[in-house]
This record gives structure tokens, sequence and C-alpha cells, in this order.
């Protein structure tokens, strides 16, 4: 099944660093720079003949979430992989996100204070990802409740990924979701 991303907001998140560094180590070489704008890369590949790719720089111009679209649909008809697989290689940071899932392992709490880490598993970019987040006082009860019933709890925070891992920065409005309680 081949998924289009066209959520702007996601869009905007991608870094340009990010993407160039993506592009070097695939073997895309650099072959033009618009100073502020835009860098070509361009890649031999045998089943596509030459390719180009434009890549945007700055995420200011209303026109940055249309040009990662195509850089996106660039790369998934290259690699052959879907946009969601590449687009979870690129985003290293997600503002404001609302996080559903288990939790599935509450660390030892902190000696000084109610507080302590917690792992979820969650779902970003149609995956099951990890998610760790440190809670403190009434959230972190909240998460031992839900740990033990083996309740769905959602969140809102800020994901930010550290290789294969989400770190949940900022975690507010945690939640259990009763519904699924017998």
């Amino acid at each position: 099944m081949n998924v289009t991303v066209k959520d702007i907001e996601l869009l905007k998140a991608i870094h340009p660093q990010q993407v160039a560094t993506y592009l070097q180590a695939k073997g895309w070489q650099q072959k033009q720079q618009i100073p502020d704008q835009a860098i070509i890369w361009l890649k031999d590949k045998e089943s596509h003949g030459q390719l180009n790719l434009v890549l945007p720089l700055n995420p200011d111009v209303p026109d940055f979430p249309v040009s990662m679209n195509l850089l996106l649909e660039t790369l998934a008809k290259a690699e052959e992989r879907s946009q969601l697989d590449i687009l979870n290689d690129l985003i290293i940071k997600l503002s404001n996100r609302i996080i559903q899932g288990v939790v599935m392992q509450i660390n030892l709490p902190n000696p000084d204070k109610l507080s302590g880490e917690i792992t979820l598993i969650g779902v970003i970019f149609d995956k099951f990802c990890k998610i760790k987040a440190e809670l403190f006082e009434h959230d972190y009860i909240k998460a031992i409740k839900a740990y033990q019933e083996r309740l769905p709890v959602s969140c809102i925070g800020d994901l930010i990924k550290e290789g294969n891992v989400f770190i949940l920065k900022n975690p507010r409005q945690f939640t259990i979701d009763e519904a699924w309680k017998n």
C-alpha cells in the first residue's frame, strides 16, 4: 500500500539538515546550492536513470511542505519504500503530538520525589514504537494504574527521536482510557 503524506504540520517538521545527512548516507550527490533557498541533489539509479531532488532550506517559505512532499515522493520511488518509512528516518522532533499507547514498563520511582520513567508502546507513522517519558506525581500514579490494569493511555507532548526510541518531553494531559476496563 502506497501512502502519500499530506499532513502540512508533519511536513513542516522535517529539518533540511536531517534530510541532507540522510541523502549523503544514501549516496546522493549535491549538484547545486541556491543559498538560503534550496539544494539540488542527484543520484544515478539503473532502474530510474538519473534522479533529481530539490531540498528546500527555509521552512518559513509557504511552499516548504509542498516541496518536502515532492521530495518524499521521489525518495519513495527511488528507494522502493513507503513515504512513512522514509519519514520515520527523517523526523527527529514532533511538537505537541497526541500520543496513545499502552504502558509497557515502569521504572523504579526517583527516591527524592514521586516521579519516574515509563515506557509506552504507541503508534507513530503507522508503526509501533517505544516512547519513554518522565512522569511526575499524579501522572506517574496514573501510569502505574494503567500498567497494572493494562489500560490504554493518552497524553500530549513533544517527541524527540533518539535512535529507535522516542522520548516524550513535556508530557501533559496524561489520561487513562477507562472505557476498556472490564
